[in-house]
């Protein structure tokens, strides 16, 4: 294994910035691929960015803390993992500056959105009750971390039974943006296994992306004295969401804003998971490292991911930069978040 401390801090600083670099590229091609495939397989947009954009963009992350983890670092497996949620969110806000239509929440409103969103809280609270509870290992794993994965596949059963129901249904508005997946209204001729193949090469990219910022991650945190913590939730963690910004921003100008939701949110969810994969490479549970500013961030995130779907609920545009109320609650609450950090 390469020691990516012998390069120095500036050679480090240059894999990160690449590595970052290459994770936003493959976004974006991961991103129209995601609208493609969410037409072909009739799965509608919010349930396609989570299983197909929500899980791929997450690669990054997901080898960052994996990686950070196995060789010791769980701190900063940690903050990566949390501090995505945060980072992720905070793009739903961003991505609302790009539309100018009403607030991006209420544009994305659907059933699946809000289950979406439900499934997510519910799995961070699991993971920050996971934290609380006392040192209990099966197989040197906490139960938590085999709870999450079921919870996980078990939410994506629900959202699929979500969306084909129709039990209940968000009010539709001038505003709102109705999904679509008529596959033969596509201009892109490439046959279903060229469309996959093309979607795993750029998926693979993302992936070693994240490997090379969790190396330069540890470098820097060792070279330059920052805590695991502080660095894994900031640098680390918005270097891996990278994708989700910028899957977010050109599926909103694509006019794919379910997609642009449904991307962040399901990928926040994915997130979650990181803890668990990263829980079974460690001698002990990594939950027994996860501490008080971990727990907030973790809070902070839970709390932002319920001010985006309450915004569904309520159509809106107004302020000086053209954004939802809601949307300027979850910039402050980011920033809150990371001030905690540093008191």
């Amino acid at each position: 294994m390469i020691d990516f401390t012998s390069f120095g801090f500036t050679i480090n600083i240059a894999f990160f910035i690449a590595a970052a670099a290459v994770i936003t590229y493959a976004g974006v091609k991961v991103s129209h691929l995601a609208d493609e495939l969410a037409d072909r397989t009739g799965l509608g947009e919010v349930v396609a960015g989570a299983l197909f954009v929500g899980a791929s963009t997450s690669l990054p992350g997901a080898i960052t803390s994996v990686a950070t983890a196995w060789q010791g670092f769980p701190a900063l497996s940690i903050g990566n993992a949390l501090g995505g949620l945060t980072a992720q969110t905070l793009f739903i806000a961003v991505a609302d500056v790009f539309y100018r239509r009403a607030n991006l929440e209420h544009a994305a409103a659907t059933p699946v959105a809000l289950a979406q969103g439900l499934l997510l809280v519910a799995l961070l609270a699991t993971a920050l009750i996971g934290s609380t509870m006392p040192a209990i290992e099966v197989f040197g794993v906490h139960p938590v971390s085999y709870l999450l994965p079921v919870g996980y596949v078990l939410g994506l059963l629900l959202l699929r039974n979500v969306h084909q129901s129709d039990m209940w249904r968000a009010t539709v508005t001038d505003e709102t943006r109705e999904e679509t997946s008529d596959a033969s209204e596509s201009d892109d001729e490439r046959s279903n296994a060229r469309l996959w193949g093309t979607f795993a090469v750029y998926a693979a990219l993302t992936a070693l992306a994240g490997y090379v910022v969790g190396e330069a991650s540890i470098a820097l945190v060792g070279l330059t004295g920052v805590s695991q913590t502080l660095f894994g939730t900031t640098f680390t963690a918005i270097a891996n969401s990278l994708p989700e910004l910028v899957t977010a921003i050109a599926a909103v100008r694509i006019g794919a804003v379910g997609l642009a939701v449904g991307d962040i949110i399901g990928g926040n969810a994915f997130e979650i998971l990181f803890l668990s994969l990263a829980d079974f490479v460690t001698p002990q549970s990594i939950y027994r490292d996860m501490t008080p500013d971990d727990q907030a961030t973790g809070l902070f995130a839970g709390l932002m991911v319920l001010i985006v779907l309450l915004g569904m609920m309520k159509r809106e545009k107004s302020g000086a930069f053209n954004i939802g109320f809601e949307s300027v609650f979850v910039f402050g609450l980011y920033g809150l978040s990371v001030l905690v950090l540093f008191v």
